[in-house]
């Protein structure tokens, strides 16, 4: 390719990542990022956190490297919620694989959303029951919404349940979405096939006790490393993760439970390792770079 500086980068905002990425191809390319990243195709250290002085806030790096070389620099702003600023702002760095050399930028707020919803869809295509009829959210932000439309994609839902501790914002969030609100937890939760846990939860808000055997739960909330959105009962069961890695180090339902992991998703996918049939498991996620990478190149490709 012809090398072009800096000021020639093409930089694709929000909604230019909007126009192009689809929930069904995003799927698919999560899922084989995760087994990239399983069977070592991809170089890609821990998630890099910088606390920010005087706020409520974190500066992050993650980079990864393989068949996509990227990096996004993404800022975690608590205080957002609620305000027209978003929780999590982000950009998004490619790079030729070949020679190095820049491709582009992308707004990453949109391709986090995305991928994490899409990593998590593509979870529960490999472990729910593929009748599931009752799909439960907890939590009424961005990824609740997000959840509600991915999951939708990989699996027949009879009865959509949002749960919130605020019951205003969850009422919109569950309006949005075409879900009945619950505004009880353990009720919401009950009888449900799937479970996505996303809020910023920093004490367990779903309990093991109340989950149907042979439940998926997919757990991405993320409020520092060691807050919980689990108990310890929810993560007794099968625990599936993105990288052992990434989650020892990153997640508080891990960290706080003590649990043994059973396996990468990436393993499973690739069938290194086999979930038992039945088994109620738990996909916990912290996020990685190479959802980014995948997202982002996908993106990329469909706007040239």
């Amino acid at each position: 390719m012809t090398r072009r500086g800096l000021d020639e980068l093409p930089f694709f905002n929000e909604s230019a990542v909007a126009r192009v990425l689809e929930w069904q191809p995003l799927i698919d390319e999560i899922e084989k990022a995760m087994c990239a990243l399983s069977s070592g195709q991809v170089a890609q250290p821990l998630r890099q956190m910088v606390p920010v002085p005087g706020h409520d806030a974190f500066l992050g790096t993650m980079p990864a490297a393989g068949s996509v070389i990227a990096v996004k620099v993404v800022t975690f702003y608590h205080a957002n919620a609620g305000t027209e600023f978003p929780t999590h702002q982000a950009v998004i760095l490619l790079f030729d694989e070949d020679n190095g050399a820049p491709v582009a930028a992308l707004d990453g707020r949109l391709i986090t959303e995305m991928r994490t919803a899409a990593a998590s869809a593509a979870a529960a295509r490999a472990f729910s029951v593929p009748t599931s009829e009752v799909v439960t959210i907890m939590g009424s932000g961005v990824q609740a919404r997000a959840h509600a439309r991915a999951l939708t994609n990989v699996r027949p839902c009879g009865e959509l349940r949002l749960w919130a501790r605020n019951e205003t914002s969850g009422r919109a969030a569950a309006a949005a979405v075409g879900a009945v609100f619950v505004d009880d937890a353990e009720r919401a939760v009950r009888g449900a096939d799937i479970v996505a846990c996303t809020t910023s939860a920093k004490e367990p808000i779903l309990m093991g006790d109340w989950l149907k055997s042979g439940a998926f739960v997919a757990a991405v909330g993320w409020n520092t490393r060691d807050s919980r959105e689990l108990d310890d009962a929810a993560m007794s069961h099968i625990v599936v993760v993105e990288s052992r890695e990434a989650a020892l180090d990153q997640s508080g339902n891990v960290r706080g439970s003590g649990c043994e992991i059973f396996a990468e998703v990436g393993e499973v996918y690739l069938g290194v390792q086999q979930v038992p049939s039945g088994a109620t498991v738990i996909y916990d996620s912290v996020g990685v770079a190479v959802m980014d990478a995948a997202a982002a190149k996908l993106a990329y490709d469909l706007m040239r």
